[in-house]
């Protein structure tokens, strides 16, 4: 069976990444492949994680590339490696139009709330977790979504809840969404995604 090609998008650590690559190893991801692993900075420990799964990595640096130039050389890059779906896991560069257009209904995105809850712009990371806390909902979690023009604001593909509990810092909650919600979710709905594509 010819698999769905996946480039995956990465700006730091990579955590998503790993829980991707892992659901592959274990067949959880049967309908596409991770062939390559693109990131916007030279430090991102996500290209580690890639070149320990055997997966090719590229590096269009922010600091080198105005961003306009860096769009236009990733995508390039996704060409050439046959790119079939993009998935962005902590990629924090927000895609410009033009280039969403060139994929559209084919790049996936998982924001650590519940959208429309808490999304947007400016609202990624801690600063998604300190305004859960700050508005004292009792329930938050992760969504994955399509991305389209509008930032946060695509089809929602997959959500999934998550407590707050009562002495929560913003660091205690990411790390509980994660583990409950992105890395059970994401796997599942990039096979979900990748069968749809075949």
């Amino acid at each position: 069976m010819k698999k769905v090609r996946i480039a995956v998008l990465c700006s730091g650590g990579g955590t998503n990444l790993q829980a991707i690559l892992d659901a592959q190893a274990a067949g959880k991801i049967s309908h596409g492949e991770v062939v390559l692993v693109v990131a916007d900075s030279l430090g991102a420990f996500a290209l580690e994680r890639a070149k320990r799964c055997g997966v090719e990595t590229a590096v269009f640096d922010k600091k080198q590339f105005p961003r306009t130039e860096r769009e236009a050389a990733i995508l390039a890059c996704l060409k050439a490696h046959g790119t079939e779906l993009i998935v962005l896991a902590g990629f924090m560069t927000v895609l410009s139009a033009d280039f969403v257009k060139e994929y559209e209904g084919r790049i996936l995105n998982i924001h650590p709330a519940l959208l429309p809850s808490f999304g947007g712009v400016g609202m990624y990371g801690l600063h998604v977790h300190e305004a859960v806390l700050a508005r004292g909902v009792k329930v938050t979690g992760a969504t994955v979504h399509f991305v389209t023009e509008e930032c946060d604001g695509g089809p929602i593909i997959a959500q999934k809840a998550v407590r707050v509990h009562a002495h929560d810092t913003p660091e205690k909650l990411q790390q509980r969404v994660m583990r409950e919600a992105e890395w059970v979710i994401y796997p599942k709905a990039i096979e979900k995604v990748c069968k749809g594509l075949k």
